[in-house]
């Protein structure tokens, strides 16, 4: 392309800046996020027929004008948030920024890198990802009501509930306290509150699990013939893998979703670590798919069984395990592409 059009997008404006293969800045413009954004670009961008746009976080804040650009027909990247920070520092020497400066650090970063993941229509897959987070969002707002109400069950009864909590066991232990006072009423009122919130989120989670069933039926993935891969686990890892062919080997996909060890070698001493980084969500689908495997006779527990044997602590085996099954994960992934 002789034109690299990159954008800094936000929740009321975009800036746009054109750069030609010499980072010379042929132009910018700054748009306010309206129904004509779109519109507005491509005419101020229609001097430059062989263009692509680079837009910061087309994932996040520019989602919405990267799809528009799509499926206008137009040519697309997706630039990382750290990759133009990196381009604006070096570049200036400085870490201030303003917008224009972060739209061209984005085009800069865009036409020296080689290995941008380019914007596509959203297909079955994007459901897929929407119903995954959703659900993690109800189990996490559960979690916290349900820890809530264990609180203030232990304001009410010597001892609260020891265990598990369900609504039911929740729903006895509150009719049996009977308020002497305001104050114990009002907490039993409030108790009531979160109990209720505790079954409303529940009612959601099934109700979002059979959504998700039948999304990943619809999408006709094998996945779920892993062992310890569901409906909520496959969810997860199409929505968030999106193209499989963007992970070039089985190592970059093991590097993106976590399980692959970072080296932290120091001189003439070679040593891995766990790697904290990678898509957390994916990282976290690999660990459910281990844990499952252990827990059942099979493949994936005499794995982990032999590397217990062979001195690895039970952390060190699951991690082994884990890369393991990403491997098999990525597999299933390229065979169904």
């Amino acid at each position: 392309m002789d034109v690299l059009i990159g954008i800094d997008p936000h929740k009321g404006s975009h800036t746009a800046v054109a750069i030609d293969r010499n980072e010379n800045q042929l132009g910018s413009l700054r748009v306010r996020a309206t129904k004509a954004q779109c519109t507005q670009l491509l005419e101020w961008a229609a001097p430059f027929p062989e263009r692509r746009w680079a837009i910061e976080s087309a994932a996040g804040l520019g989602y919405l004008l990267a799809q528009q650009l799509v499926a206008a027909g137009e040519d697309v990247v997706d630039v990382p948030p750290t990759l133009s920070a990196r381009v604006r520092v070096l570049g200036s020497g400085r870490s201030s920024k303003n917008d224009p400066n972060d739209a061209r650090s984005t085009a800069i970063a865009a036409l020296r890198s080689t290995r941008l993941r380019a914007v596509e229509p959203d297909d079955h897959r994007q459901i897929l990802r929407m119903l995954a987070d959703r659900h993690h969002a109800l189990v996490a707002l559960r979690t916290q009501a349900v820890c809530r109400l264990h609180a203030s069950l232990a304001a009410l009864v010597p001892g609260g509930h020891a265990g598990r909590l369900s609504t039911t066991k929740a729903t006895e232990v509150l009719a049996s306290v009977r308020p002497d006072n305001g104050i114990v009423a009002e907490r039993k009122t409030q108790a009531q509150a979160l109990l209720d919130d505790v079954a409303r989120l529940d009612a959601e989670l099934k109700a979002i699990k059979a959504r998700i069933r039948t999304a990943v039926t619809a999408s006709g993935t094998s996945l779920c013939d892993i062992t310890g891969v569901g409906p909520v686990v496959a969810a997860i890892i199409i929505g968030h893998v999106g193209d499989v062919a963007r992970f070039g080997t089985r190592h970059r996909f093991a590097s993106y979703n976590g399980t692959a060890p970072i080296e932290a070698s120091s001189g003439p001493r070679k040593r891995h670590r766990l790697n904290p980084r990678g898509n957390r969500q994916l990282n976290h689908a690999m660990h459910m798919i281990a844990v499952c495997q252990i827990r059942h006779p099979g493949p994936g527990r005499v794995y982990f069984d032999r590397k217990v044997a062979e001195g690895k602590t039970k952390k060190e085996a699951l991690r082994a395990l884990k890369r393991r099954v990403s491997d098999a994960v990525y597999r299933q992934l390229v065979d169904a592409s």
